[in-house]
């Protein structure tokens, strides 16, 4: 950025809780690990059950793996002012990645073995992972404003559609826990890197006074930090009990028939 500031404009000197970024990093592996479990059964459904295993997939990946990990790495931003969420930018953001996911999902479970087709819709999603990411960056307030890295912004979009690229293809390849786990691991790294890549691009100015800098901000539909603490493990455990519910359900609705056969 240009280092030149105008008088009353300060840069602020960011830091992590790092206790937050690791738990932005298991949120995605959960994330992960959950919507590998519910993709590889998107093949072998038809109908309404089909639909519902890839919107719990979609949901897990993009609403609790890339969604809740970017708000929890939010949280484990120390911007040294005041900060908030509108809840516009927030939410849309939550639809956005959840309808993003599912929809990759459900081109690629058409032909999974077409390595075109999974090239094709990780371009897709990852651009739509990175609208997520920087949507819910523009819904943030805080007193003052944010200057772009383009460069470091370009990177994150490149690691966004390889990691989704890896993603879709992991989730149709992966069998048993073992290696489900050791795919959710990769994929909470690669969510991870796209995220603090995309953190990194940014240089927060604070144009408030000293006496004004660490006031909440305010304004319609405007959460505080603290709200948004609440907000997002509400979501991602939610979310976690409605996708591990249906596959229950459907686990159990399949016993029966293989019983029978």
């Amino acid at each position: 950025m240009n280092n030149t500031l105008s008088e009353g404009q300060l840069l602020a000197q960011t830091s992590y809780d790092l206790g937050l970024v690791a738990l932005s990093y298991a949120i995605a592996v959960l994330g992960s690990f959950v919507a590998l479990t519910a993709a590889r059964r998107i093949r072998g459904e038809q109908g309404g059950t089909r639909w519902l295993n890839v919107l719990a997939a979609g949901a897990a990946l993009g609403g609790i793996g890339v969604w809740s990990m970017h708000f929890t790495g939010m949280l484990a931003l120390r911007l040294g002012m005041g900060s908030g969420y509108a809840m516009a930018e927030t939410l849309v953001s939550l639809v956005a990645a959840v309808a993003a996911t599912s929809a990759a999902l459900a081109f690629v479970a058409q032909r999974p073995d077409s390595n075109v087709r999974v090239l094709g819709a990780g371009a897709l999603l990852g651009l739509g992972v990175a609208f997520m990411h920087y949507l819910g960056m523009a819904g943030m307030r805080f007193p003052g404003f944010i200057v772009w890295s383009w460069d470091v912004v370009g990177l994150s979009v490149l690691i966004a559609v390889a990691a989704a690229s890896a993603a879709l293809w992991l989730a149709f390849r992966t069998r048993g826990f073992a290696v489900r786990l050791a795919a959710a691991l990769v994929m909470g790294v690669a969510v991870c890197a796209m995220h603090y890549t995309g953190m990194a691009a940014a240089d927060f100015i604070c144009t408030a006074p000293a006496t004004e800098r660490f006031a909440t901000p305010r304004g319609f539909a405007v959460i505080s930090s603290m709200g948004l603490a609440v907000l997002t493990p509400l979501v991602a455990i939610a979310l976690a009990v409605l996708i591990a519910f249906d596959q229950m359900i459907q686990k159990n609705l399949r016993q029966p028939h293989a019983r029978r056969a």
